[in-house]
């Protein structure tokens, strides 16, 4: 089984870096594999907690070396529920690479465990008869100190229904349940590995190298 490792976190630094220096990245240094991921930018700011900046990824199995190059581009400039992650804010961020394993089908909702497992719920919108769907991935619930029925809940606005959620929909919803692995790099970790491994630190257009 692939696991979430450095090099992965790298890559996608050097990706979003290469995007703003219209330049293409470095070759990886992790293997090709297919496997769900999703790569999630938080920021720090002024000291405080690292506070989400993008995540968006795929539930289903991708090429991993162009899944990174993607979707760290993805969640960084095209996440609807943020603006564009800006050069100026790079010394700032952290990024969390994610691989996703062990996909299974819950008895109900409630049959997953918080900081264990991801959950993808599916369920029919009643007042709009349509479909709708949404995940979190496996640290996002205990992070929020959500019981399950509160994730639930969440998920389920994250999903678009702005109804009233009562007992009887949640009993309809369908829910999978996954684990994962993840590794998450501050910048400063990122400057310092590309200095030890490539001799000199990355420069960025529009960021003063004092600021990096």
């Amino acid at each position: 089984m692939v696991s979430a490792n450095k090099e992965m976190a790298v890559y996608c630094f050097d990706t979003l870096l290469a995007h703003y220096n219209c330049e293409q990245p470095p070759p990886p240094a992790f293997e090709e594999g297919q496997h769900p991921l999703f790569v999630t930018w938080k920021k720090v700011v002024n000291g405080g907690d690292p506070r989400l900046r993008g995540c968006i990824g795929t539930l289903e199995a991708r090429d991993i070396i162009s899944g990174f190059r993607d979707y760290a581009l993805t969640s960084a400039l095209r996440d609807r529920r943020f603006p564009p992650i800006q050069p100026k804010e790079l010394p700032q961020l952290e990024c969390t690479v994610s691989v996703l394993t062990d996909y299974e089908t819950a008895i109900d909702y409630l049959d997953w465990e918080v900081g264990k497992h991801g959950i993808i719920i599916e369920f029919a919108d009643p007042d709009f008869s349509t479909r709708r769907s949404a995940t979190y991935l496996p640290e996002v619930a205990a992070h929020e100190g959500w019981t399950k029925v509160e994730a639930i809940d969440s998920l389920m606005r994250k999903a678009g229904f702005n109804g009233v959620i009562t007992e009887s929909l949640r009993k309809r919803i369908r829910l999978t349940r996954y684990q994962s692995t993840k590794f998450t790099m501050p910048y400063g970790e990122y400057i310092a590995y590309v200095k030890d491994t490539r001799g000199t630190a990355p420069a960025i257009n529009g960021v003063k190298p004092g600021n990096y």
